[in-house]
């Protein structure tokens, strides 16, 4: 999938979570619902650090782009240390290491502890990031042809709100997690979640995507998981820019819906 499709199902599957939560009688703070699905979009570009090609490597400018490329090299090693004689040879790391359930555990769980254990500053700083990504992929067009400098902005402007909102009482900070000092653990399940996400979408296209890993598969240590190949689609195709998107659109305007209890 492209980074567009892959921010509006992040937001579409987070805003899901908040209807599924409001269903079950443990609805969310109208806050932690939009910040959520704000992470979440920006969390399911993320796995594309493998990609120097990728959204996310133009983020951040040098420091994204040089990231980028350390992933890759680093996603590359992994595969090929512990690829099984079933998995192809490859000359890149794209669609291996970033792309499992394990990179999205360790990436989520990391930044819950930075958010609980390292107080505002480390709150700003994961909320800056993926604000930023959720520009550059809820708003790409706008994005392309503005300056990075004015994304950083908005992304800055915007992190810097939206902790505040969260940390008056009752609006979310301790959401889930409230014994003293777990305050902002649960901004690590938005970023799961949207790794998974953006899994789940690459799996849907024709190369599939080894989301399992490390756990083998038969002959192969990087199974690609994905359904029949004749529903399998190219990434920027009809398919996705004219089914799936205005789908993720829909889903998540009413999961909000009912996760705000409008109806």
């Amino acid at each position: 999938m492209m980074g567009p499709a892959h921010s509006l199902s992040g937001a579409a599957a987070w805003l899901g979570v908040g209807a599924a939560a409001a269903v079950a009688g443990h609805p969310m703070p109208w806050p932690v619902l939009v910040v959520g699905a704000l992470i979440c979009a920006g969390a399911a570009l993320a796995p594309d650090l493998d990609h120097k090609a990728a959204t996310i490597s133009r983020a951040f400018g040098p420091v994204s782009r040089t990231l980028c490329e350390v992933v890759d090299k680093l996603s590359y090693a992994v595969y090929k240390a512990t690829r099984k004689p079933g998995d192809s040879r490859r000359t890149g790391g794209h669609r291996t290491l970033t792309h499992t359930w394990l990179w999205a555990v360790l990436v989520g769980g990391g930044a819950a502890v930075l958010a609980a254990a390292g107080g505002r500053w480390a709150v700003l700083a994961i909320l800056f990031v993926h604000m930023v990504l959720a520009v550059e992929g809820l708003l790409w067009r706008a994005a392309r042809v503005s300056s990075d400098v004015l994304v950083w902005l908005l992304g800055a402007t915007s992190a810097w709100i939206l902790a505040g909102v969260l940390d008056k009482p009752g609006n979310g900070s301790d959401w889930l997690f409230s014994a003293p000092g777990q305050e902002y653990l649960w901004l690590g399940l938005p970023i799961v979640l949207g790794a998974l996400v953006h899994d789940l979408g690459d799996a849907l296209t024709v190369s599939g995507c080894p989301i399992l890993w490390p756990i083998p598969v038969g002959r192969k240590r990087w199974y690609p998981i994905g359904p029949p190949k004749a529903m399998r689609f190219r990434a920027g195709s009809w398919v996705e820019l004219k089914v799936l998107m205005p789908a993720f659109m829909v889903l998540g305007g009413v999961g909000g819906a009912v996760a705000l209890n409008v109806f």
